[in-house]
């Protein structure tokens, strides 16, 4: 799965594909590249961020992402997308616009409308777990057990989903590394992604370029920025597929696409 975000604040690559032809032009250099999902964002959730109530408005964020998303279509008609977004409005525009999958970092509940305009529109879903609102992030406690906590977690938000008339084969599941958790929780998580396969949904890695990772990489008491994360990142993606993760979100699709080829020809021999 291929990142392209349509922001001017992500905290990666917020910026750099704000312009129409810009975001498209990348889109399509990810496709070439092997990617099998784009998920097109309009709204950042970096650490700090705020969200919900007081985000972008649904307009905006349609204003960024629908036009790529037809033109991305136009262009490559076929092309798998998701909608990066936790709001029940923009999933529906997206949806309606042509993407499959509606990728939502609250596990559908900051928007109390996500989970039915789900269940109606009949694609697929991906709910992640997430500790508490971006803005909160940097104050909260670390989790006595994270595995466990998101596990028990993503869990509900599955329970819950199915419930509301979303069928299982639609979910997957997103353990969000980063969301609410401290920089060293990060690699139990990691280490613990095959647990998470009991739950019995496809399994979701977001490790691209995360804190974690440039913390790991810190220079001189620097953390490494996120542009000099390629190689961590590609070691993150390695392990996660190793450990049973059926997608990989990555900002670089080549380098993940080569990666997972080899653990791909590992488990083959």
């Amino acid at each position: 799965m291929g990142v392209l975000n349509i922001t001017p604040d992500s905290f990666s690559d917020g910026g750099r594909f704000l312009s129409r032809s810009h975001a498209v032009g990348h889109a399509l250099q990810m496709l070439d590249e092997g990617a099998d999902i784009l998920d097109v964002g309009g709204e950042s959730t970096r650490p700090g961020a705020k969200v919900a109530e007081t985000g972008i408005p649904a307009e905006e964020e349609l204003r960024r992402i629908l036009p790529v998303i037809e033109d991305v279509l136009r262009a490559r008609p076929g092309t798998v997308i998701s909608a990066d977004t936790y709001k029940a409005e923009v999933a529906r525009a997206a949806v309606n616009a042509g993407a499959e999958i509606v990728n939502d970092v609250s596990g559908m509940r900051w928007d109390a409308g996500m989970a039915k305009t789900v269940a109606e529109l009949k694609c697929g879903v991906v709910l992640m777990h997430t500790r508490g609102r971006p803005e909160e992030w940097r104050t909260l406690p670390p989790s006595p057990d994270i595995v466990a906590e998101v596990k028990e977690g993503l869990g509900q938000l599955a329970g819950n989903a199915v419930q509301q008339g979303i069928a299982r084969e639609r979910i997957m599941v997103d353990p969000g590394f980063g969301f609410g958790k401290r920089f060293e929780q990060n690699y139990p998580l990691l280490a613990g992604l095959d647990e998470l396969l009991e739950l019995g949904f496809p399994l979701l890695a977001g490790v691209s370029r995360k804190s974690f990772i440039g913390r790991t990489l810190a220079r001189d008491g620097q953390d490494a920025p996120p542009e000099m994360r390629s190689n961590g990142t590609a070691a993150a993606v390695t392990i996660a597929a190793m450990l049973g993760a059926h997608v990989v979100r990555v900002h670089d699709a080549k380098a993940a696409v080569e990666a997972v080829k080899i653990v791909d020809a590992l488990r083959a021999g």
